[in-house]
């Protein structure tokens, strides 16, 4: 190894010592590379999405349970309530079955862009890993599970809950290994809401599992598409919240309107006025027949049935006119012109 020589104060290195400077750091540049290959790409799925495509998968089973029960309207009733427990679980199937099973999102996470990732053989290293949500989806043994623990396991519990209520297990009265059964339902009913208040707290820090099952499976949402459309629609729900909005202030409003007034503004543009007279001798306006014995009500002159307007005077005191909305003080009979007063006849 040569040593450093000086020529007019300028330190001139030896030929080597590239050599012994590459060396020299090499190690700490192997380790670094190391270090950060092994790093994972940060990631972060919305907590709304998932929270949403939740919801939107139980919108989606009760639409479709909403038009299975319309099938079966004809037949006895109350047939599909005992059967309640087997329908649910016959339509989760159907979602589990065209969707997570051949590797499909479901109806809610389609819609919000996500799809299960096996977070236990997520790659996270390597030139293939660019967005971080790069992974192989679940594997056959975790659909199975999957599909047990969510349709079986609340089918089963259902089941459990019907059953225990109607043998009454919570009664004083039951023996005793019926009663510790009844306990140890409650405990493991109570374990499980604790468990599931702590994953979603869990949750809410950390974005990932929205539930137990997920959690135990490793089965974690990602977004399908590194690339979201942001564009969302409101048209339909805006729609929805002005006819919301407007049926509120009817309902609010119709009860202090007066409907005769309302009629008798509306009568001189109505055709009864603009027809004449002969439309009014035409039929009774009670009964749309002719009259048989045709009386017609005072001082209005409008004709009627005497059936229909003595029937319809006698129920109300202040009966007015069906075509004009004038209060009948009393009725005259066309031929003979015999005046019968209402007051008299109360």
């Amino acid at each position: 190894m040569g040593e450093e020589s000086q020529m007019g104060g300028v330190v001139i290195p030896p030929e080597d010592a590239w050599e012994r400077s590459y060396r020299k750091l090499s190690p700490y540049w192997i380790s670094y590379a190391a270090s950060s290959s092994r790093e994972a790409v940060p990631i972060s799925v919305s907590r709304v999405n998932q929270v949403d495509a939740g919801r939107l998968d139980v919108e989606m089973s009760a639409m479709l349970k909403e038009q299975l029960v319309k099938v079966f309207s004809l037949f006895k009733p109350g047939l599909l309530f005992q059967y309640e427990p087997e329908l649910d679980a016959f339509l989760e199937f159907l979602i589990w079955r065209f969707s997570i099973w051949v590797d499909k999102p479901t109806p809610g996470n389609a819609l919000m862009n996500l799809r299960y990732r096996d977070e236990r053989a997520a790659t996270l290293q390597g030139k293939e890993v660019r967005t971080g949500i790069e992974g192989p989806g679940l594997t056959i043994s975790q659909k199975i599970w999957y599909c047990l623990a969510t349709v079986g396991g609340q089918y089963m519990w259902s089941r459990l809950q019907s059953f225990s209520a109607f043998r009454r297990w919570g009664d004083n009265e039951q023996r005793s290994w019926v009663r510790r059964l009844w306990v140890l339902v409650q405990q493991a009913e109570g374990f499980y809401k604790a468990a599931s208040l702590a994953n979603l707290l869990i949750f809410i820090y950390a974005g990932r599992y929205r539930n137990l099952i997920e959690r135990a499976l490793r089965a974690r949402l990602v977004y399908g598409t590194p690339n979201m459309n942001r564009a969302v629609s409101f048209e339909y729900m805006n729609r929805q919240l002005v006819w919301n909005e407007f049926s509120e202030m009817l309902l609010l409003l119709l009860p202090l309107l007066n409907a005769s007034s309302f009629r008798r503004f509306f009568l001189p543009f109505s055709k009864d006025k603009q027809s004449g007279s002969s439309s009014d001798d035409a039929a009774c306006p009670i009964c749309h027949r002719s009259p048989a014995v045709p009386f017609s009500a005072q001082p209005c002159q409008h004709r009627y049935c005497y059936y229909c307007l003595r029937t319809r005077s006698a129920a109300n005191s202040s009966f007015r006119c069906a075509r004009c909305n004038e209060p009948v003080l009393a009725m005259q009979r066309t031929r003979f012109q015999q005046i019968l007063n209402l007051s008299e006849s109360h």
